[in-house]
């Protein structure tokens, strides 16, 4: 009796065992095909809340030109960065009036440091990015950013979500990245 109460455990182990190897290998393949780069495939729904961030709106979104969004590392790390032609912005709604919470835009070349810094970590990334404006371009006065999350480990920047835009051409780059 005890050696067929062995033999029907061991059968069950057996098949539990067997099972959760066929789930684990389950779960791995999909999370790999789910956790890839995704380039140009980004929609005006998936990039609205960059404009709604910084209170422009996303009802100015004419056409998402270029995306990229990176496939996640089990830290985090990530690169995510879209190029958005709006219909319109005046240099009034990117120079007016600074609400402390909210946040506010600065001017390329008149950048405080945190935001500077902030400028600094992305500029490394960008050779990833051949659409994406240079680190020199984006510190010049033909560029506004709006920093919406900048994350420090120590003295340096870890982790930004910063916005840019380009009057000239009405041209809005999200950059977010984390390392």
């Amino acid at each position: 009796m005890s050696t067929r109460i062995l033999a029907i455990a061991r059968w069950t182990l057996l098949i539990w065992g067997a099972l959760s190897l066929i789930g684990v290998i389950g779960f791995a393949m999909t999370a790999a095909f789910w956790n890839r780069d995704k380039t140009d495939t980004a929609t005006a729904h998936d990039v609205r809340f960059v404009l709604n961030w910084c209170e422009l709106g996303e009802q100015r979104i004419e056409k998402v030109v270029h995306s990229h969004v990176s496939s996640r590392s089990f830290t985090g790390d990530h690169l995510d960065a879209y190029a958005i032609k709006i219909s319109h912005i005046e240099l009034a709604e990117l120079t007016g009036s600074v609400d402390p919470i909210r946040g506010r835009w600065y001017r390329g070349d008149q950048l405080p440091e945190v935001v500077g810094d902030a400028v600094g970590f992305a500029g490394p990334w960008l050779h990833e990015l051949p659409w994406f404006p240079s680190e020199r371009e984006l510190r010049s006065a033909e560029f506004y950013v709006y920093p919406w999350s900048i994350h420090y480990h120590g003295v340096r920047p870890s982790a930004a979500e910063l916005i840019f835009i380009r009057p000239s051409d009405r041209m809005v780059f999200y950059f977010g990245a984390k390392s």
